[in-house]
């Protein structure tokens, strides 16, 4: 006999396309995850005045003390900054204040930057929950 008989070959690649066609679209979908609330300490005034902090605003620009910095820059930036303050990257903190509009895609990349940056203490600066209101009800 001297041809190849293909048909085993065919039906176990239409089961792996199958397998694969029913696979595919539940890597793709994530799942919807409800974030805590929680109520954190004020960092004190006179202790935040000395740190560095980058902002991100709503049209993803990014400042590091007061000055646009693109995001292939700011690992630099950030060295030269705190090395002109005399600090060491690895024990000082940084602070990152981002827009809540901004993606959270663009936020990882300069939470990223500043890691390269060889910054191990990042911290997030958010506003205070706002206190809940307890209205009374009519009896």
């Amino acid at each position: 006999m001297s041809e190849i008989n293909v048909t085993p070959f065919v039906d176990v690649m239409l089961v792996l396309l199958v397998i694969f066609m029913v696979t595919a679209p539940i890597l793709y979908h994530g799942v919807e995850v409800k974030l805590p609330k929680v109520e954190s300490r004020p960092v004190p005034a006179a202790e935040s005045a000395e740190k560095l902090v980058i902002r991100l605003d709503a049209k993803g620009r990014i400042s590091l003390d007061g000055k646009i910095v693109p995001l292939d820059k700011l690992k630099v930036r950030i060295r030269s900054a705190l090395k002109a303050r005399g600090k060491d990257a690895a024990d000082e903190h940084v602070f990152l204040m981002a827009d809540r509009s901004v993606p959270y895609g663009e936020v990882v990349k300069v939470m990223a930057e500043v890691k390269k940056a060889g910054v191990q203490k990042l911290g997030l600066i958010t506003e205070p929950q706002e206190p809940r209101r307890v209205g009374r009800r009519g009896l």
